[in-house]
């Protein structure tokens, strides 16, 4: 019986135009452009090179799509690709990865790199709590904790922020800066183990990559 591990899909990502996901057997990678009137196009696609003998999955198939389709439709979590105005090449269904229950790890903020200075007691990080929505995590030298509400279109609000109050004279970190960004951001992107932070369609916030425990 032929196995596969994941599904076919594919993320983009605004910022750098780039194009990332998985063809049935391999990952592919490319660029995009979007154009009024719901026109797009897919270039420089490429893949890896894994040998996939159990895959049902026709890869040629999966990137010819790609490389043709010029225009696209969205209907709520549906995305349907195209060419022309012929029938629909291919259908996607939007599949947002889970960001609750993950220690994120602070890595970038305010467009600046992020690692730990001397005497830091632990890394800064926060973590989305299911039960009651509620936001915990540690900012440099004070613990936080507050509220969170997630809604469509990766909308996230933060509220009741409060923290510890401990003084770390030793500790060389912006805590008000960090904590900021929780009474900023409205909105978020996710791709894989990263996570950002945003105002509007402004640049990243801040930059967070999941840290799993055994």
């Amino acid at each position: 019986m032929p196995q596969q591990d994941k599904s076919v899909y594919f993320m983009l990502n605004p910022e750098d135009k780039k194009l990332n996901g998985f063809s049935g057997c391999n990952n592919m990678m490319g660029t995009y452009s979007l154009k009024h009137g719901n026109q797009i196009r897919f270039t420089k696609i490429a893949t890896t090179r894994m040998a996939c003998p159990k895959t049902d999955i026709d890869e040629s198939k999966v990137l010819k799509i790609f490389e043709i389709t010029d225009n696209y439709t969205i209907t709520g979590d549906t995305l349907r690709l195209h060419i022309g105005r012929r029938a629909t090449l291919v259908v996607f269904i939007k599949n947002t990865p889970q960001i609750t229950e993950k220690h994120w790890k602070l890595v970038e903020l305010e467009g600046q790199p992020v690692k730990m200075v001397e005497n830091q007691e632990k890394e800064v990080y926060f973590r989305l709590k299911t039960e009651e929505n509620r936001v915990q995590g540690f900012a440099g030298c004070n613990s936080f904790n507050g509220t969170y509400s997630i809604e469509k279109e990766n909308r996230i609000r933060f509220s009741q922020m409060a923290a510890t109050l401990k003084v770390c004279p030793n500790v060389d970190i912006n805590e008000t800066e960090f904590l900021k960004v929780f009474q900023t951001a409205d909105n978020y992107t996710v791709n894989e183990d990263t996570l950002r932070l945003n105002v509007g369609k402004r640049a990243s916030l801040a930059v967070f990559e999941a840290v799993y425990f055994e």
